[in-house]
């Protein structure tokens, strides 16, 4: 009986209209859902060595060479990007650089984090997890029904480019508390909406050889979003 209603649920489409197999297409979703899943174990594993083992943030963050390190560390993982986009489609170079791009993601969350108070880091994932569950549950069921979420491109890739302005700012020009917990706030509202948009695109726009590429849209998705909501709670906290 609980295999029928498996199949039954394989079987249904997942949005009117549909032209491709709906079980190739959840074969798809699982794959990129498992990936994610290794990833976020991989970042939780990275990040939790990084906050425990004192004198690597200490390094990292109180020393001139450890800084400089860091930076390198960050330069490196966005240059990994470009192998990574150009090869996600060959196996085994695709996992290797997804690696080494996840344990980078990784290592800049567990300095972010590092020295943060407990509560909030726990107050930060877990509102992470429920958000993120909702939101796909949200977009699966919103597309069942018809509702199509491509419109959003535009809207969230200008909203992006006025926060990466905004945070160039901040750099140069640090505007005080107020203007932190505002750029959280808007930062985590605009990967709340690319959550929904890359889930649209996962259930209807990615190619099956799209797997990693898929993994690596929602991942950053969901990275991004702990990371705002890490910052605007420590900003209440503050």
């Amino acid at each position: 009986m609980g295999h029928s209603n498996k199949g039954d649920i394989e079987n249904d489409q997942f949005y009117p209209m549909m032209m491709e197999n709906p079980q190739l297409r959840w074969g798809f979703i699982r794959k990129v859902y498992a990936i994610i899943s290794m990833q976020l174990l991989l970042t939780a594993a990275v990040a939790a060595t990084v906050v425990f083992v004192r004198p690597i943030p200490t390094f990292f963050l109180k020393t001139t060479p450890g800084i400089i390190a860091y930076v390198g560390i960050v330069v490196f993982t966005f240059i990994v990007l470009c192998p990574l986009y150009a090869y996600h489609r060959h196996h085994p170079w695709n996992f290797i650089f997804l690696a080494l791009f996840t344990i980078g993601i990784a290592f800049s969350v567990g300095i972010s984090c590092a020295f943060t108070k407990g509560e909030i880091i726990l107050e930060a994932a877990a509102l992470t997890c429920g958000v993120v569950a909702g939101l796909t549950l949200y977009t699966f069921w919103a597309v069942k029904r018809g509702h199509d979420f491509n419109f959003l491109g535009p809207f969230l890739f200008a909203s992006l480019l006025v926060l990466f302005l905004f945070g160039l700012i901040q750099i140069f020009f640090p505007l005080g508390k107020l203007s932190v917990m505002i750029y959280s706030g808007l930062a985590a509202l605009i990967f709340c909406g690319y959550i929904v948009y890359d889930t649209d695109n996962l259930i209807k726009h990615f190619t099956y050889d799209d797997y990693i590429w898929a993994a690596v849209t929602l991942y950053l998705d969901i990275i991004n979003l702990f990371l705002a909501l890490l910052n605007l709670l420590r900003a209440l906290d503050g």
